[in-house]
């Protein structure tokens, strides 16, 4: 994988749509988000066509708080699963990664100052103003082993219409954890924005 690896999506769209490009620009995954969908469930697709699927990600549950989100390739074989952690997410997003089947897990996923969260929350609800929210307050969101290394960063950039989020990684990973992060941070940023 190329770093850094960029997540785009506009933020007039009714139907959250997430680009995701490596450094050269190529296409990794495209997701077109289902509008009204009581139990969350996203399919990821190699192309913008939709014509290949390749990951789908759904939900335990209908509502999210404390939800798991399992994570399938195309065959429809296990490749892990995230979980918010509940209700302390609320004020600092938490989730945590598994790999597989595994009971406990690999990574976490942390915000790194919830405070920034909350101002872009803020100000992108203040009329005509909010539209240039992404150009002032910049989330970022951490991805460790369960040993404490930071193996990936994820931060929101300065953009306009759109919303950009840059990954970069801070370790070496195996494919399958690297994959498994990737997924799982994509599903994050689809939480995440939904709830502001």
């Amino acid at each position: 994988m190329q770093y850094p690896v960029t997540f785009t999506f506009k933020i007039v769209a009714l139907a959250p749509q997430i680009y995701v490009r490596d450094s050269a620009g190529t296409l990794l995954m495209y997701v077109k988000q289902k509008l009204f969908k009581l139990k969350e469930a996203i399919t990821i697709f190699a192309d913008e066509g939709q014509m290949r699927p390749i990951f789908a990600i759904k939900a335990d549950r209908v509502f999210d708080i404390g939800a798991r989100y399992t994570i399938t390739d195309s065959q429809g074989m296990l490749v892990g699963a995230i979980k918010q952690q509940g209700l302390r997410s609320l004020w600092k997003a938490h989730y945590d990664i598994f790999y597989r089947d595994m009971p406990t897990p690999v990574m976490t996923i942390r915000e790194e100052n919830p405070w920034v969260k909350v101002m872009d929350g803020l100000f992108g609800e203040i009329p005509l103003l909010g539209i240039f929210s992404g150009y002032f307050f910049h989330p970022a969101y951490l991805a460790t082993r369960q040993d404490g290394t930071l193996v990936l960063r994820l931060e929101k950039r300065r953009a306009f219409l759109e919303s950009t989020f840059t990954l970069e990684q801070r370790a070496a990973m195996h494919p399958d954890e690297e994959q498994l992060a990737m997924l799982s941070l994509l599903m994050m940023i689809l939480l995440e924005r939904s709830r502001g």
